[in-house]
């Protein structure tokens, strides 16, 4: 297996060499030169697989140049019960309307980026000591990525994390459960601005090829194509656990925001996990919503991206979204690098009418919108019907799937994260507080360490400067 770029211009590498690199060095985004095609006979045989050894079975189709044993190792190590809560990993639950909820927020951190940070922290460790390297991460967090990534990496021999996040912008567990931490390798970044001006800073560290070569630098956020990879996984598991039979069809509703989380669901449906629909939920920063429903993709700028109470989904610029058009186009690196010239100039882009006629025919996505009103009283609902507690933002999943929900149709709506991080949401919507896991009480009091940065890569790259010469 060989990955090439969304925008054309990089020869093709082995998977180890793409999850180090972050961005491609034309600027774009990592994928494979052909999706693995899964017959009903491997979907048989997988059917009843533990969560580990299903992981095995398709991480194996794209990171062959990783030793078998190895790889069973790794994955072994990191989807254990111990670790999620469970033997099942990510379990199924339905709700009495039918909508059934995937539960991916049972890790460290209680969000679902857990699923694929755990195995990306062991991943590194393996490459690094193999390759004798170190690393240096430098991502972007609109609320849950950095405590994943951060709970995933601290410790871990030869790696580094400087993580940026929205100053004042995510809820105090998020930002507690990221900034308490006071590992010598964990560093802490508020950016004054939204999360789209932390990617860009992002990108444009990754951007600068002398500096990220000097330092070494990586990047966990989805545009590193092992967490997509890792998070393909969980639709197979959500597609076994909702159906009887392999000649079933499921559609999944997906809460998103850069577009990582419903990427892996297209990929999966690429390969032949007999996906119907793929269901996008935005909360009021829907540019995605808009897409979906017209074709016109135009990402706005901080003043125009709203503070929402799902967080986590502020996001105007979603980065993964190259990788869908890239298939939307046919694969043609060069019109994926003139369209996000245009994006990256403020003008957006447009698809024809038979392009976004394919977006649904051929590749099964729709998309719905839900603001606070919305997803306080979906909180409500199922908490009164079902006794079960939704987070925000996987509120706004269940809102939009009840929307979009065919007769019959058979929806997995993907959880995000547990109720306990967005607490000031759930006591509006119930009138108590969340339930909260054991392990958590007084997060909130634990002194914290962060530096705070206007909106510039320059200081951004001084301060990983400074930080590394000492």
């Amino acid at each position: 297996m060989r990955y090439i770029s969304t925008r054309g211009g990089m020869p093709p590498l082995p998977f180890s060499d793409t999850i180090l690199m972050g961005l491609a060095p034309d600027g774009g985004l990592a994928l494979p030169e052909s999706y693995p095609q899964i017959s009903r006979a491997q979907l048989d045989a997988w059917r009843g697989l533990s969560y580990a050894e299903l992981a095995f079975e398709i991480i194996r189709l794209f990171a062959d140049d990783i030793p078998a044993a190895d790889l069973k190792d790794i994955l072994d190590r990191t989807y254990r019960p111990d670790v999620f809560g469970s033997a099942e990993i990510a379990p199924l639950k339905r709700l009495s309307d039918g909508i059934a909820i995937l539960e991916l927020s049972n890790g460290p951190t209680l969000a679902f980026k857990d699923m694929a940070m755990q195995w990306l922290g062991n991943l590194f460790e393996y490459v690094l000591a193999r390759r004798g390297e170190t690393l240096n991460i430098v991502g972007a967090t609109s609320g849950d990525t950095g405590s994943a990534a951060e709970y995933a990496m601290r410790g871990k021999a030869g790696i580094h994390v400087f993580m940026l996040s929205p100053n004042g912008k995510m809820s105090d567990f998020q930002r507690a459960q990221m900034f308490s931490l006071q590992d010598e390798n964990i560093h802490n970044i508020a950016i004054d601005g939204m999360f789209d001006d932390c990617q860009d800073i992002v990108k444009a560290v990754q951007n600068d090829h002398a500096f990220k070569a000097r330092y070494k630098i990586g990047t966990v956020n989805s545009i590193n194509w092992a967490r997509v990879v890792a998070q393909v996984v969980y639709y197979f598991k959500g597609y076994f656990a909702a159906t009887a039979g392999n000649d079933e069809r499921v559609s999944f509703c997906v809460p998103s925001g850069n577009f990582g989380n419903v990427c892996a669901g297209h990929v999966a449906r690429q390969m032949g996990l007999p996906i119907d629909r793929l269901m996008v939920a935005t909360n009021e920063n829907d540019v995605l919503d808009e897409f979906f429903k017209t074709g016109r993709y135009a990402p706005r700028g901080g003043e125009r991206t709203y503070v929402t109470s799902s967080p986590s989904m502020d996001i105007s610029k979603a980065s993964n979204f190259e990788r869908f058009v890239f298939d939307l186009l046919d694969r043609d690196g060069e019109q994926v690098k003139a369209l996000w010239a245009q994006v990256d100039g403020g003008a957006g882009f447009q698809l024809t009418p038979a392009q976004l006629r394919t977006v649904g025919e051929r590749y099964g996505f729709c998309s719905g919108k839900s603001v606070h009103a919305e997803r306080i009283a979906a909180i409500r609902r199922v908490d009164a019907e079902d006794g079960v507690v939704l987070d925000t933002h996987t509120a706004d999943g269940v809102k939009v799937a009840r929307e979009l929900r065919r007769p019959g149709e058979n929806v997995v709506c993907l959880e995000t994260a547990l109720p306990a991080k967005f607490a000031a949401a759930i006591r509006e919507a119930l009138d108590r507080d969340p339930p909260r896991p054991a392990g958590f009480e007084g997060l909130e009091a634990l002194p914290q360490k962060v530096t705070v940065l206007p909106a510039d890569a320059a200081q951004v790259k001084a301060l990983v400067e400074r930080a590394l010469s000492r």
